[in-house]
């Protein structure tokens, strides 16, 4: 059996959309800036997908731009946020537990004269909104917090802190990394107080490549690509057009059993959780307070320390019998430091290298669940009594 359990790095796409995708690739394959009829059908799948994101979203479809995927989305909000208003101000705010799209970009800004306050979470992997007030300055142009960590599934006070952004200082823009949350929860923007928000494609069963950023009309942005001034001059280069019309369809998809699908989710989550507590030396991360359920937490992802097993050598234990998990973020997993985002929750040093992450997907099934716990049942006490006698 092929039990895929990684749904945070990459998830699988909806028939429908390789369909479309081919379809478009092969037969609609204009550059949608010619003018011929080509160029004009091309052009129909990028305003339909304007629209339907505007729609999804409850914002103006003028306001949506399509990138390359997250790390391009959240670069383009930072640097070109930064940038744009570094007369007002240099300081920026994020938190410890942000994807390297986000961290790395901000170290760079760092390089280049910004001053940068990295906030701490707390042992749930939550911002508390009381450090966040503190850290807000008169010069402070923009904050970037993200609505669902990548690694445990702590959800942030996304809502709560776009008010406290506003109130404090109705000019500082407020950008969310939304690449784990964007399908698995509502999130409307000008509702929350977003000025900026990414989303990327292969995490909601579309294609690789593609994501959006969307920009509120009246955020001040200026381009980090030039070229050929496509999308209002703020992202050149030749749109993506399979790409993009591949995210449109996998995210009406979702929004279309939305309700369903994240029960099924949480459903998956719980069955999950019940299981795996039966072994001795487990905790489960990012849980909330007498919330044991997973409740108030990303219905997709389950962070298991396991004590007295190295995550890479229970990674590849599973990979043997088919199952597929990840040791932490996909975009940092082949390098061998320790969770930044376990390390900023407190997780004992004795733990930091011995945590799986295991996410969901709506074709994830309750045989392939207890395939995986049967094998870790079996595999786990084995590696225990191998690690003592090393």
């Amino acid at each position: 059996m092929e039990v895929y359990l990684d749904n945070s790095a990459t998830t699988r796409a909806f028939p429908e959309v390789a369909e479309l995708m081919t379809k478009i690739m092969c037969e609609d394959y204009g550059n949608p800036s010619s003018l011929h009829i080509k160029g004009v059908q091309a052009e129909q799948y990028l305003r339909y997908g304007k629209e339907t994101f505007a729609r999804l979203l409850k914002v103006n479809e003028k306001e949506i731009f399509f990138t390359s995927g997250g790390t391009e989305s959240d670069n383009m909000a930072l640097m070109g946020c930064a940038f744009a208003n570094h007369r007002r101000g240099r300081h920026l705010i994020t938190t410890r537990i942000e994807h390297p799209a986000v961290l790395n970009t901000m170290r760079y800004l760092e390089s280049v004269g910004y001053k940068v306050t990295y906030l701490p979470v707390n042992s749930q992997g939550q911002l508390e909104l009381e450090e966040l007030r503190r850290a807000m300055t008169p010069d402070t142009i923009l904050v970037s917090v993200m609505h669902t960590n990548n690694e445990v599934g702590s959800l942030q006070p996304v809502a709560e802190a776009g008010a406290l952004i506003k109130r404090m200082n109705p000019g500082t823009l407020f950008h969310v990394d939304a690449v784990q949350g964007f399908g698995k929860a509502k999130i409307y923007p000008k509702k929350m107080g977003i000025d900026l928000l990414s989303a990327s494609g292969h995490k909601i069963h579309g294609p690789k490549g593609v994501g959006l950023l969307y920009v509120g009309e009246k955020v001040k942005i200026q381009p980090i690509l030039y070229g050929g001034g496509q999308q209002m001059n703020l992202r050149s280069g030749t749109d993506n057009v399979p790409g993009i019309a591949g995210f449109t369809k996998a995210a009406e998809l979702l929004y279309e059993h939305y309700e369903d699908d994240v029960k099924r989710l949480y459903q998956c989550k719980h069955y999950f959780m019940d299981g795996i507590r039966k072994l001795d030396g487990i905790r489960i991360n990012g849980l909330l307070p007498g919330k044991n359920d997973g409740e108030g937490t990303a219905p997709h992802i389950v962070s298991v320390s396991i004590s007295g097993v190295r995550s890479e050598v229970l990674l590849h234990a599973l990979e043997e019998d088919g199952i597929y998990v990840s040791a932490g973020s996909a975009c940092a997993a082949r390098k061998p430091q320790p969770s930044e985002t376990l390390k900023a929750m407190g997780i004992e040093r004795t733990l930091l290298d011995s945590t799986i992450r295991f996410s969901f997907s709506v074709y994830t099934t309750a045989e392939e669940i207890d395939y995986t716990l049967r094998t870790m049942y079996d595999k786990i006490p084995m590696l225990r009594r191998y690690t003592r006698r090393r």
